[in-house]
């Protein structure tokens, strides 16, 4: 192996590996957002590191409703179901329905890459 294989492999191993996924999310001025995420992570944890304006006071506790976001239709009936809890945080959110979920709650997998959601009223920063 020559020297400049090696560099070629070195360099390889410097670039950042694409996200494994990639969630949508439209803020309250209309502007969709289109931030790479990866498995494991909250959509909670991925819209607030990326700067988009979300209060999440409580860090993903399930003991606010601070990150509350409106699942698009066609996604909602593939999350999992509101826990009980998140269900009694949902209670004192401004703007809830039936597409209402704590953004804290839902666990990002690979069926989940491509999911739409809109940030609420009432969760600015």
């Amino acid at each position: 192996m020559s020297a400049n294989q090696a560099a070629l492999r070195f360099d390889d191993l410097a670039e950042e590996p694409a996200p494994s996924l990639t969630i949508l999310v439209t803020d309250r001025a209309g502007a969709e957002h289109s931030l790479p995420a990866e498995e494991g992570w909250r959509a909670m944890e991925v819209i607030r590191d990326w700067g988009l304006d979300i209060k999440a006071e409580c860090g993903g506790a399930c003991a606010c409703a601070t990150c509350h976001v409106h699942v698009d239709p066609a996604w909602a009936p593939r999350l999992q179901p509101p826990s009980a809890e998140e269900i009694d945080m949902l209670d004192g959110a401004f703007d809830v329905d039936e597409t209402s979920r704590l953004s804290c709650q839902i666990l990002l997998t690979p069926e989940l890459d491509g999911l739409r959601l809109r940030l609420a009223p009432g969760t600015e920063k």
